[in-house]
């Protein structure tokens, strides 16, 4: 399936306005060549748009495209009858790739899953035909998810994560090409950000910025956007400026991402009222994206804390009104946003609420290294004891 479609269905979807709606809806509906996928949509659209005027297919030519995918279809299944009779594996396999690969954009997932697992059925498939297979069936399983009404329905669909975690262990084990690997890493990574793990998410970006060959998943300028909003929330100040900022990937297309390179830019100059307007901006962008739209609260707290911390790293102790000036907001705002995050353990600081300043509370790391450091030598020394024993008996 077209992934990108996937990305236009959730925007449609997420949109309050019929007006902001009807040309992306307008694109799906002309695009979107699967009966059964273009009559879930459509329920969908209709269902968030009552009195709206979308222009859909009718019955009769949804009916007349099911039929030709029919026509389609049974002439790949010949296909592979004789391909079974006169042919060898390789050709059988290629004949059953096809028909995979037809129902994957024009069938049902459930067909599309059943067409591929008669691939990976086959005896003797190589391991990187197997990755690929994998890497398919998660698109198909992730562009359903992209219709709520189908994705909480089909109780037939198995999960995404189940495709990628198979397709990452043949290549953790050294299975398929360099180009399989870097791809299931990229599928991986998107993953990820699905499940909050956006440490793991940053690394493998990061590493793949320059290798990307991932296109059908998702565009390469998306990739960099992923890239560039989880490294900032993971990586130090040099490394931030030299590998994002500076990174020549995202120079070539600072213009076409303006918001997220502002926010960046704005954060590592220490310019917070910028930066603020910044994430203002972005949150349009996290919501719009279905990678990132489910934890777009999560991102925003997230950019305000890393805000907070990099202020208060150059100061003891700081007025709120001279803080709430330098972020551009109000000393109430300030004052309880801050206390939210220092009473969830998140912010090291406390507020003087009498003296209307907020005081860091910065843990003395160089100690509490000195203390890990004796703890692992007692345990070492132990262990060392219990077998100088063992020995001598």
């Amino acid at each position: 399936p077209d992934m990108s479609l996937a990305q236009d269905i959730h925007r449609v979807l997420l949109y309050n306005e019929e007006s902001s709606a009807q040309g992306v809806a307008d694109k799906i509906a002309n695009k979107l060549k699967n009966p059964s996928l273009y009559q879930v949509f459509q329920k969908s659209v209709q269902a968030k748009y009552p009195n709206a005027s979308f222009t859909f297919l009718s019955e009769e030519e949804l009916q007349k495209m099911a039929e030709g995918h029919k026509t389609k279809i049974t002439e790949l299944e010949a296909a592979v009858e004789e391909a079974k009779e006169s042919a060898g594996d390789m050709e059988v396999m290629d004949a059953l790739v096809e028909i995979a690969h037809f129902a994957a954009k024009s069938l049902t997932p459930k067909e599309a899953m059943d067409a591929y697992q008669k691939v990976l059925d086959l005896p003797k498939l190589s391991s990187g035909k197997k990755m690929d297979c994998y890497m398919e069936l998660a698109r198909v399983s992730s562009f359903a998810s992209s219709l709520p009404a189908l994705s909480t329905n089909d109780t037939t669909l198995t999960a995404v994560d189940d495709w990628v975690e198979k397709a990452d262990q043949l290549a953790q084990s050294g299975s398929g090409d360099w180009d399989r690997r870097n791809r299931v890493s990229v599928y991986k990574a998107l993953q990820c950000l699905l499940k909050r793990d956006m440490k793991t998410a940053a690394e493998i970006m990061l590493s793949g910025i320059a290798t990307f060959t991932c296109v059908e998943l998702c565009e390469y300028q998306e990739f960099l956007v992923y890239a560039a909003l989880t490294n900032l929330l993971h990586l130090p100040r040099p490394q931030l400026h030299e590998k994002i900022l500076q990174g020549p990937e995202l120079l070539a297309i600072a213009t076409d991402i303006p918001v997220v390179i502002k926010l960046i830019r704005s954060y590592y100059d220490c310019d917070y009222k910028s930066y603020l307007h910044a994430m203002v901006e972005v949150e349009d962008v996290l919501k719009q994206d279905r990678y990132l739209s489910a934890h777009a609260a999560y991102w925003m707290r997230e950019l305000h804390l890393l805000a907070y911390k990099q202020f208060l790293d150059s100061y003891q102790s700081v007025t709120l009104a001279a803080m709430a000036d330098q972020f551009g907001v109000s000393v109430e705002f300030l004052d309880l946003h801050a206390s939210q995050f220092i009473a969830a353990g998140r912010l090291s600081a406390k507020i003087d609420k009498f003296g209307g300043t907020i005081v860091t509370n910065r843990a003395d790391r160089k100690n509490a290294q000195y203390r890990q450091i004796i703890q692992k030598g007692d345990h070492l020394l132990n262990r060392i004891q219990k077998l100088a024993r063992v020995v001598d008996v």
